[in-house]
């Protein structure tokens, strides 16, 4: 069905070209006739000559295609004629060049027809060819959005883990934070401790020096001192036991908020993998689809460069049969005889 419709578009532009040149009504139904049975082997009606061309009335196709038929069976039969020779072998011989011509006429209607098969043929596989191609495409492609999909669903999940993988790291670091403050709080303590034990050694110091004197005076103070500082020191031990017991615990959940980042960190390194590997299957069915898409302007070109018919010549009597030696030089030839627009459509 596509070789008809594009064999009647260029007919249709044949036609419109010819009725650019024929401006006579008569003229181009006779040039479109001559088009139809020369070039593309139908015999042309009254009814299809009106509905390609569609000027005049209904009685000019047929006037002009009685013409056509008229002129077309007066230049088959050829005659030739000279005052010298019998008018029976003049007969005969115009008998003769006409049977030829009818036998050049037939062989090359044979040829025509054998011509539009291979080319119908031809056109036939390259469009199995192109359908063939185009399922290939069409599978490529459902490949593609398929794996398109998954690398969109696989993107989420790394975006999700990634977003997991900061919160834990802002964890992380609030912890850090919580124990960059406690050790501060520690060495607060411990300078506070450091000042207590110079102000205690300076206030001992200054009692022993007292004591020495009055040592009966102030034993009793000396024992509330000791018993002070005694209290201060197991305040001190208290304290320092407080703070590395928050240490260790908050070592403990260092440690396990470092394993949870190993593992969310492992997780985002195999998805990037994943993501990689779905990315390198993209860019194949990627160059697949190309490869598929150029065949298939290959296949269309080769079909669009088919020859679907190419027009024969239709008076092969020169070539095929030997010419008759003319009895006198003036005498016309056959191929003088034949009217210029049937040679203007053999070329």
């Amino acid at each position: 069905m596509e070789t008809i419709a594009v064999a009647e578009a260029r007919l249709q532009a044949e036609i419109e070209a010819l009725r650019s040149q024929y401006t006579e009504t008569q003229d181009l139904y006779r040039e479109v006739c001559v088009l139809l049975f020369f070039r593309y082997g139908i015999t042309p009606t009254a009814n299809k000559l009106y509905q390609l061309v569609r000027k005049g009335s209904m009685s000019a196709p047929a006037e002009a295609l009685t013409r056509f038929w008229e002129t077309l069976r007066e230049k088959s039969r050829v005659r030739i004629e000279h005052p010298d020779l019998p008018e029976p072998l003049r007969d005969a011989a115009g008998e003769l060049m006409g049977c030829l011509w009818q036998r050049a006429q037939t062989a090359a209607q044979e040829d025509l027809l054998v011509l539009r098969e291979d080319a119908r043929s031809a056109v036939v596989s390259a469009n199995a060819d192109m359908t063939a191609a185009i399922a290939k495409a069409a599978l490529a492609e459902g490949a593609l959005a398929a794996s398109t999909t998954d690398l969109e669903a696989t993107r989420s999940i790394l975006i999700a883990t990634q977003a997991d993988l900061a919160r834990a790291q802002g964890e992380v670091t609030a912890q850090q934070r919580q124990i960059d403050a406690a050790m501060a709080q520690r060495q607060e303590l411990q300078q506070a401790l450091a000042a207590a034990r110079e102000q205690f050694t300076r206030e001992l110091e200054q009692q022993r020096t007292a004591s020495v004197a009055a040592e009966e005076r102030h034993a009793a103070d000396m024992k509330r001192v000791l018993l002070d500082v005694d209290r201060e020191r197991v305040q001190v031990t208290n304290v320092q036991k407080e703070l590395e017991q928050s240490r260790r615990t908050l070592s403990n959940q260092l440690d396990s908020r470092r394993t949870q980042l190993a593992e969310r960190q492992s997780q985002v390194e195999a998805l990037r993998h994943r993501n990689g590997e779905l990315e390198g299957i993209v860019v194949e069915l990627r160059g697949q689809r190309d490869q598929m898409t150029r065949d298939i302007d290959s296949l269309r070109q080769r079909v669009e460069a088919l020859p679907v018919e190419k027009p024969v010549a239709k008076r092969r009597v020169k070539r095929d049969a030997p010419p008759a030696k003319p009895l006198n030089a003036a005498a016309p030839s056959a191929a003088e005889k034949v009217p210029n627009f049937i040679l203007q459509s053999d070329n």
